[in-house]
């Protein structure tokens, strides 16, 4: 307010009063400072331009200056107050500014200590309630606890009911019906094996999972949706197409071996090294169903073709069948009733009836359902068995070990009709037939793509820069999705 203050000896504007302060002002400033805000600029009361009082000396001239401010030294002296007054201020303004920035650091520093607390402790919940979601059929009196361990323990021997038996059978009926009519003839879109000549990565897909715990371990893909489990305890169900997570399932404590996507594309089944096999929901992030029935790493799984019932291997040298709507495990049944052999991987046939087991005994089995019994052995292999597919036809069986073998197997004859060995002689931890059964994928080191009747090579992808882990055919054999363990999911198409 100074300069609106201040009157000057040369001023032509005459100085004027406002009665609301009592100050003296020049009155072109004061009127324009009332245009501008309506107020007096001391007292901030309104004023108003007609109620300021003019001041005139009594000569008529301008109002007379002091002596003291018409030397030159003097207006020197108030030229430097004036400088050392701002100088004064500046330096305020700047230790406001420190203090203020301060302040402001201090709070984003505890904002974000908040939100990694907040974060930690959603974490914490969420698992709290998974735990919880586990305990609840031990939760009710000793009374019900008892009459349900009777109850698990009839059912246990009694073993598969004559109801699933029936279902089973209904099931494996009409599949062969179908395939009847179908006959030996293939697909008009089938690729041929000159096609695979330019069957090229189309897309490869490195953010599904955690990049701290590195690698996919499994897949399955139904669809334009693909499974696949990691080696960050995650389940994640991916649409390649659109190249969106559909949903990431948490709960299992250990890495994940094993993965199912059910035909309907909203249920998924994963097996885990924490011995347990989950059932889960499109819809939501925690597991619908916990199969606590192993003792050991669970390595494998297979649905079966009714959609209701889970086969499972493990490393307590036992498989088991369950019930994924009730999570209920309907038998569990020693690999060898001598010795306690590792089982690696177990695989339906298409008809739902029998199903093979890869051991850690080099040995192949195949089993009966029904009865629970090993219904013929295939010896051959000189290692651990890692892999087992069948053929959709349901004649043959692939099998393949950690000696980077793949033998195929003729189920009514009995015997071994073709072995190959790999580059590199590479552990096998993955095979696929395509649909018809005339292409076999072969997951290593790389991803092999043979033709079944003749043989030969189709191609080699090798785009992958680890250990292959799932491979799976498209539609007609004309897509190829595959995991491995430098973090991708790539899509390989012709």
């Amino acid at each position: 307010m100074a300069h609106i203050c201040s009157i000057s000896g040369e001023a032509t504007e005459e100085p004027v009063v406002s009665p609301s302060s009592g100050h003296i002002f020049d009155r072109r400033l004061i009127v324009k400072y009332i245009t501008e805000n309506g107020t007096d600029p001391i007292s901030g009361n309104a004023l108003s331009e007609d109620q300021l009082i003019g001041l005139k000396s009594g000569d008529g001239g301008s109002a007379p200056r002091n002596v003291s401010a018409t030397s030159i030294p003097s207006l020197l002296k108030m030229l430097q107050d004036e400088w050392d007054t701002v100088m004064l201020n500046s330096f305020s303004l700047r230790q406001q500014l420190q203090v203020a920035r301060q302040e402001l650091s201090h709070a984003l520093y505890q904002h974000d200590a908040a939100c990694r607390v907040i974060a930690r402790l959603s974490k914490e919940l969420t698992a709290a309630r998974e735990a919880l979601s586990t305990l609840k059929p031990h939760t009710a009196s000793k009374e019900k606890d008892v009459s349900m361990e009777v109850d698990e323990n009839a059912e246990e021997a009694h073993g598969i009911s004559e109801a699933i038996i029936k279902s089973l059978e209904e099931k494996s009926k009409s599949l062969t019906a179908e395939r009847k009519s179908r006959g030996k003839n293939l697909p008009s879109g089938l690729a041929s094996q000159e096609d695979f000549s330019n069957f090229k990565q189309k897309a490869a897909h490195t953010g599904i999972h955690s990049t701290g715990t590195p690698g996919i371990t499994s897949l399955d893909v139904k669809g334009s949706l693909a499974l696949t489990g990691g080696a960050d305890k995650t389940v994640v169900l991916y649409n390649f197409e659109k190249e969106e997570i559909v949903q990431t399932f948490k709960g299992h404590t250990k890495k994940i071996n094993a993965v199912v996507l059910h035909p309907d594309g909203k249920t998924a089944v994963s097996a885990s090294s924490d011995s347990q096999i989950r059932v889960w929901s499109s819809k939501e992030s925690a597991a619908t169903a916990v199969i606590d029935v192993h003792q050991g790493a669970v390595t494998d799984i297979s649905l079966n073709a009714t959609g209701n019932y889970i086969l499972s291997a493990s490393d307590d040298a036992h498989w088991a069948f369950s019930d994924i709507n009730t999570g209920k495990s309907l038998c569990k049944v020693p690999s060898d009733s001598e010795s306690q052999v590792a089982m690696f991987c177990i695989e339906f046939h298409p008809d739902g009836l029998i199903f093979g087991t890869g051991t850690a005994d080099s040995v192949v089995k195949i089993w009966d359902l029904k009865s629970q019994t090993n219904a013929a052995n295939f010896p051959g292999h000189t290692s651990a068995v890692r892999s087992i597919c069948f053929s959709e036809n349901g004649y043959y069986l692939a099998t393949g070990s950690e000696d980077g073998e793949v033998k195929l197997w003729d189920l009514r004859k009995l015997k071994n009709l073709k072995t190959l060995s790999t580059q590199g002689s590479q552990p096998i931890n993955d095979i696929s037939f395509d649909m018809t059964g005339t292409y076999l994928a072969i997951g290593g080191q790389n991803v092999q793509l043979l033709h079944v009747k003749s043989w030969q090579e189709c191609v080699t992808l090798t785009d992958n820069t680890a250990a292959v882990t799932g491979v799976r055919f498209g539609e007609n054999a004309r897509s190829l999705l595959s995991s491995s363990m430098d973090k991708s999911l790539r899509v390989f198409s012709i």
